[in-house]
């Protein structure tokens, strides 16, 4: 029994801090980004417990009101993933990124690590808007120190097929992947979460 109790003590809690991507929308439990991400890292040997935080439409102002409450004292590290809602509805990236800053520094001054993904805007709003918006996550990372992934859909990159892919890989909105596209979101950003996991201490 005391050897069961102090392997339970090690399991490393991830909080997924994001919106309808995170959360799963459109999709069977088990083939949401979390349960996913869950099974990828435990099957590399991981003792790890994934949290959802994920809610769909949520915005990084969203993100930010209920980051407390998320950082519960058994959450050891965070996956940030938020900003699309808030590039799909134009709002100011100078507002987006303070909202981030207040996610982070929450998340430090509970000494929980971080992962932070980034997301790319398209050029709707012009090129500055876009300038702005993708800057913010590089820049916000290198203030707190903590490590970037690039961008969440990253992983669906598949060369010069990109609209074959997104009809294989998307629900038929075209904004949320479908569970193969999950999978391979997760296979691509799964390492970098396994060294947040690892960089606990």
């Amino acid at each position: 029994m005391m050897l069961a109790g102090a392997a339970a003590a090690e399991t490393v809690t991830v909080a997924a801090l994001g919106d309808s991507l995170t959360q799963g929308y459109g999709l069977p439990p088990e083939d949401g980004f979390v349960p996913q991400m869950e099974a990828w890292l435990r099957d590399r040997g991981a003792d790890v417990e994934m949290i959802n935080a994920g809610v769909s439409g949520d915005t990084t102002a969203g993100g930010l009101s209920r980051v407390e409450w998320t950082l519960t004292p058994e959450v050891d590290a965070m996956i940030v993933a938020l900003g699309g809602n808030d590039f799909l509805r134009g709002v100011d990236p100078a507002v987006s990124r303070a909202n981030l800053d207040g996610i982070l520094k929450a998340a430090e001054d509970k000494g929980v690590k971080v992962l932070l993904v980034g997301m790319i805007a398209s050029s709707n709003y012009g090129a500055e808007f876009k300038q702005a918006f993708d800057a913010m996550y590089p820049e916000l990372a290198e203030a707190y120190g903590v490590p970037l992934y690039d961008a969440f859909f990253e992983g669906l990159e598949v060369g010069e097929d990109t609209a074959g892919a997104a009809r294989r890989l998307m629900q038929p909105d075209g904004i949320h992947p479908n569970g193969e596209g999950v999978a391979l979101i997760v296979e691509a950003m799964g390492p970098s979460v396994l060294a947040l996991v690892e960089s606990v201490e």
